[in-house]
């Protein structure tokens, strides 16, 4: 059985229960909102930017997280 985009998009969701706030938005828009976000965070100092030497042991840490389960 194919399904479509649409049934995609709500599957999980209560049924006729309509979409309020930031879910209602459509795409674009939630995009250009995470993406003022973003820079809001970078100008005040608060957005952390991973030194590939962090980014190496956060992987490493997920992928130990990930193996104890199989």
């Amino acid at each position: 059985m194919a399904t479509s985009k649409q049934d995609s998009k709500t599957a999980g969701k209560p049924s006729g229960k309509p979409e309020r706030g930031f879910a209602a938005m459509n795409p674009e828009r939630q995009r250009e909102i995470a993406r003022e976000g973003g820079r809001a965070a970078h100008l005040s100092g608060n957005a952390h930017e991973f030194t590939s030497e962090e980014a190496r042991a956060a992987g490493r840490k997920g992928g130990q997280a990930s193996s104890k389960s199989r």
